[in-house]
């Protein structure tokens, strides 16, 4: 899946050490939930990539600007009666920020998880201090649904969660 701007691929082992230099800094963790390690490691990108790879279909999957691997997005199927939405998630290294790269990115994978994995909602929580991924989102058509009060706890503090959300329009009542 391409743009002008990116593609987007299966994540390779040969990913290892520029997924670990890119994903090993605080300023991408503190946007991300805990289970992301800090600091990332060459073992933790390995891990991630072969688990990546186990995947039937795809759900995560390696961004590229210039032929260069940049970041990460990826799907969260849900489960039981929400089995037909997923929690889309993404991260850019900090070094390609402001490029417009976050937003083509979302916009390849909300239509790849509407026309090939069949979901009919996809939604994202963003900690109200990234007002960035807020723009991401709302660039790529995702409304804002909610303000979850106080609900994120993130390097010792009680933060806000915005949440956005897009219906695929052939499903939308």
């Amino acid at each position: 899946m391409e743009t002008k701007i990116i593609r987007i691929r299966q994540l390779e082992l040969s990913d290892t050490s520029q997924l670990a230099a890119l994903a090993n800094n605080k300023n991408i963790w503190d946007n991300l939930r805990d289970y992301f390690p800090h600091p990332y490691t060459q073992n933790d990108a390995k891990f991630f990539i072969e688990l990546s790879g186990k995947q039937k279909p795809t759900h995560n999957f390696a961004v590229e600007f210039n032929g260069e691997l940049c970041g990460v997005v990826g799907l969260v199927a849900q489960k039981d009666v929400y089995k037909k939405t997923a929690e889309i998630g993404y991260w850019i290294g900090e070094g390609f920020w402001g490029k417009g790269i976050a937003s083509e990115a979302v916009r390849l994978l909300t239509a790849y998880g509407f026309s090939v994995l069949g979901f009919v909602r996809i939604f994202s929580g963003v900690f109200e201090y990234n007002i960035a991924s807020m723009k991401v989102l709302e660039k790529s058509g995702f409304k804002k649904e909610a303000i979850f009060k106080d609900a994120i706890y993130k390097n010792g503090k009680i933060y806000n969660e915005h949440r956005y959300y897009l219906l695929n329009r052939e499903h939308a009542v």
